[in-house]
């Protein structure tokens, strides 16, 4: 099932298992609700309302990167494990970051960091992805 939205069918690639529900923001951040709620898209917003923001020299700035194999690009994590934000090539200078290079994690890593600090402030739900049975 394709979605307007290519980053909904993207995340829809990298979330393998069908029995999670996810909430997606408006700058590539999802939430995976490990124990969905009645109202997923408010869950989504109060947990990333609560961990999302990025705190200078706290657990909230650090982050780890992932590239991907199922799509093109990169997933961001946090210091909350449900917290994670996509970076596609597109979204890098395409002249200096690649796959395969040494510099990609810390730069990738900023820049998903900052789409999540967005999000978090931001809040805007693009898309609910409910998996419950």
């Amino acid at each position: 099932m394709a979605d307007k939205d290519p980053l909904v069918d993207t995340w829809r690639q990298i979330i393998t298992g069908d029995q999670k529900s996810w909430v997606l923001f408006e700058h590539g951040t999802c939430v995976v609700l490990a124990d969905p709620a009645d109202d997923l898209a408010a869950q989504a917003v109060a947990i990333l309302r609560e961990h999302g923001p990025v705190r200078a020299g706290s657990p909230a700035a650090d982050f780890g990167t992932v590239p991907l194999e199922s799509v093109p690009g990169w997933v961001v994590t946090s210091h909350h494990p449900d917290i994670l934000t996509y970076v596609s090539p597109d979204d890098t200078d395409q002249d200096d970051i690649t796959q395969d290079d040494d510099n990609t994690p810390l730069a990738v890593g900023l820049i998903g960091r900052a789409n999540r600090d967005r999000d978090a402030h931001d809040l805007t739900v693009i898309h609910v992805e409910d998996k419950r049975p």
